[in-house]
């Protein structure tokens, strides 16, 4: 066996990349290891050509694993890995966004990236691996693509951080991850905690600076190690065909001027309607020249294509849009709140035709998602979960489980409204957002976090402030040389050689940003451009977004649960609870709460019904209280004896009323004055050396008592003039 390993230092830690053990039947494999969290990278690419595709068929799979953290998950009868985590899906999207734009547009060769969790050390994250595994073995591989890219997590703990670890990251104002080559930003993906749009620019240019290490030891296998690069094969093309598809893009370049430029076209079916339209000239046109009517379908392909090309070539030398905006210009703003009756919680955004209808669902806390991956163990109290139905597109098809958009979407829209939620202990609950899209035209992820922001503030989430957000496009020619960046991306301008970069956040910083790209890579120029003009656009937005609710409503909905809260001495959580938690499982059959007992001693009561979280409270502090001297507590006999009867003041708390302390005058029979289960109000009096409680009937008031015998009122001692009984 033939191993080659190459270590390069990067920022205090050795990143090491091994090839030649593992996975010899792949075109390329290696493992990518930092710390001792360690990646196996593979890619695959099929031999034989997929005719008919007008798309490329990459797949990315990153694949955790929980023997690498030494777990065993899983069901009592399912113990192996089942579907990916979120996480896991999050992965494999980001690695897919980061290596794709380098591939050649016409490869229709399936490749498949396998990154495969083998270790993983609690302190370094997988996922930035994955990335440099994967640009590793595409770069060595005779694989056409053109690398390599390097990978960073960058954060902020007073300075900025390379790779920082999990727990640097719970303190840290930001979690940024920058892909790229050594001068071009291919995929950003962050969340921040409210950082100012210039220091986000900053840790970007920072992230850029240090992934230099990671593409030198990437260069390096290549040169020792690397096959050369494959030809890509395109499919043969008859004189004919060629000569009928110059035709064809003559005609086609003609119409787009016409039906798409000679006037503004502001709504998609629009749009679409002078697409179908050219479509069907073409074909009109081409059987007049006599083209073979198979050849003539196949060059309806190429209107896409040159659509794309044409509202890039006139947003870089008009600055024209295909909807007559500016380049700086936000489409029709619409917001809404309070349009579902029941819900706690609800909101209406549009943007143009974008159109997204956002849910809040509060709950109390046994409702905390419990999140079990390889790589954590944590309750989530705040969810956003994204719907994209065919219709908003107007399509027919299957509705199944979220996809990978639908999870990365959703998560965005997360990590964007996250830092402005209160803290549990100032708003206990759970909290679920649900943002359905209805029309989606450009950028349904911003607006679904605009629309999540309506909704949290109608359902009185009080927000540290209100969140926007923009998807800020790019036009440009191959090589970078010209480009153009504008505000408001929508469904034409996302073509070739553009850019979704989506950014999010308040009006004093970002709390969010996305970028995909389909060019050779961002120059920090590109980059710097388009978060100040997000930056101008948030601000619109937000105003729009005030307008409808300035601030967070006073008071929950009515059909909200209720939640109330008190701390208690945590060696009194076993009282709650009860043997086998019969206690606890008691107070919730009798009041119909539902109750949180957290280690620390939080307990928490939720409820619709007012009345049952207050008989719930009560009863809990009866259960936790310590018994006080010279309190007045109603309780019941619970035991008559001779010299006395014997009161459950507090629950398996009973003290002693002595026979002298039932009444002011002398008592010779116990039960003249009290029996079994009746209620009285007692005084405690003493808790003696021995932790026994002393009370009194006559010190307290409130108690009916019996009058005296014979009228003699008189104030009693002991029933044979000696001292009190001992107790038992």
């Amino acid at each position: 066996m033939d191993v080659k390993t190459f270590k390069q230092e990067w920022e205090g830690k050795t990143l090491t990349i091994e090839v030649g053990r593992y996975a010899h039947q792949a075109d390329a494999a290696c493992t990518v290891r930092l710390g001792d969290t360690v990646v196996l990278a593979t890619v695959v690419m099929d031999k034989n050509l997929r005719a008919g595709l007008d798309f490329f068929p990459l797949s990315v799979e990153f694949e955790e694993r929980y023997y690498a953290a030494g777990k065993i998950k899983g069901s009592r009868f399912i113990k192996k890995e089942g579907r990916p985590s979120d996480e896991a899906v999050l992965a494999g999207r980001m690695i897919d966004r980061s290596i794709r734009p380098l591939f050649p547009q016409t490869l229709r060769n399936d490749v498949q990236v396998v990154l495969t969790v083998l270790s993983f050390d609690d302190e370094n994250d997988p996922d930035v691996l994955g990335v440099i595994g994967a640009s590793a073995v595409l770069h060595m591989s005779n694989i056409p693509w053109n690398g390599p890219i390097g990978a960073v997590r960058v954060g902020k703990n007073g300075k900025l951080d390379v790779n920082p670890t999990y727990g640097e990251r719970k303190t840290s104002a930001m979690d940024l991850v920058v892909c790229g080559t050594k001068e071009r930003v291919l995929m950003l993906e962050a969340g921040a905690n409210i950082v100012a749009d210039d220091e986000m620019t900053e840790a970007i240019e920072f992230g850029l600076k240090n992934m230099a290490p990671v593409v030198d030891i990437i260069e390096q296998i290549r040169r020792e190690l690397g096959a050369p690069k494959l030809e890509v094969k395109t499919p043969t093309v008859s004189t004919e065909e060629m000569s009928a598809k110059e035709i064809a893009r003559a005609f086609i370049r003609e119409g787009i001027e016409r039906l798409f430029f000679a006037a503004p076209l502001a709504k998609k079916t629009e749009r679409s309607a002078s697409k179908k339209q050219l479509a069907q000239e073409l074909v009109s046109f081409l059987e007049i020249k006599g083209i073979d009517e198979k050849i003539s379908l196949m060059c309806v392909s190429l209107i896409g294509e040159e659509l794309d090309a044409m509202i890039s070539q006139q947003i870089l030398e008009k600055e024209r849009r295909v909807d007559g905006r500016k380049l700086n210009e936000i489409r029709t703003l619409f917001a809404e709140v309070g349009v579902l009756p029941r819900t706690h919680g609800s909101g209406h955004f549009m943007r143009g035709e974008t159109q997204v209808l956002s849910i809040v669902t509060l709950a109390g806390p046994s409702a905390e998602q419990i999140i079990d991956t390889m790589e954590y163990d944590i309750k989530k109290r705040y969810m956003h979960h994204y719907a994209f139905p065919p219709f908003s597109v107007g399509e027919a098809k299957p509705m199944r489980g979220p996809g990978r958009r639908e999870i990365g979407h959703g998560a965005l829209a997360e990590r964007a409204l996250e830092p402005v939620l209160p803290v549990k202990e100032d708003f206990p609950y759970v909290i679920r957002v649900v943002s359905e899209t209805l029309t989606s035209n450009g950028s349904s992820s911003m607006a679904s976090t605009c629309g999540s922001t309506l909704a949290l503030m109608d359902a009185g989430v009080p927000l540290r402030a209100p969140v926007a957000g923009v998807a800020i496009g790019l036009a440009s020619v191959p090589d970078m040389s010209k480009w153009k960046v504008f505000t408001d991306l929508q469904d034409l301008e996302d073509g070739a050689g553009g850019m979704d970069f989506k950014v999010a956040g308040t009006k004093d910083g970002v709390t969010a940003i996305q970028l995909d790209t389909k060019t050779i890579g961002l120059s920090m120029d590109i980059v710097k451009e388009a978060i100040r003009q997000a930056k101008q656009a948030r601000a619109v937005v937000l105003q729009a977004i005030t307008s409808a609710i300035p601030v967070s409503r006073s008071e929950l909905s009515q059909y909200a649960p209720r939640i109330e809260s008190l701390i208690i001495a945590t060696d009194k959580i076993r009282d709650v609870i009860g043997p086998g938690g019969k206690m606890i499982n008691e107070i919730i059959d009798k009041t119909g709460v539902e109750i949180d007992i957290e280690d620390s001693g939080l307990v928490t009561v939720t409820s619709k019904n007012p009345d049952g979280i207050k008989k719930a409270m009560d009863w809990i502090r009866m259960l936790t209280q310590d018994a006080e001297v010279g309190k007045t507590y109603k309780g019941k006999v619970t035991r008559i004896m001779e010299f006395g009867a014997f009161v459950e003041i507090l629950p398996k708390k009973e003290g002693l009323v002595h026979v002298s302390e039932m009444a002011p005058y002398r008592v010779n029979r116990v039960e003249d004055i009290v029996k079994m289960g009746q209620e009285v109000s007692v005084k405690l009096v003493e808790i003696d050396s021995m932790g026994r409680l002393n009370l009194s009937m006559k010190q307290a008031e409130g108690n009916i008592i019996p009058p005296a015998p014979n009228g003699n009122n008189q104030s009693n001692g002991s029933r044979n003039g000696n001292s009190r009984p001992k107790r038992p």
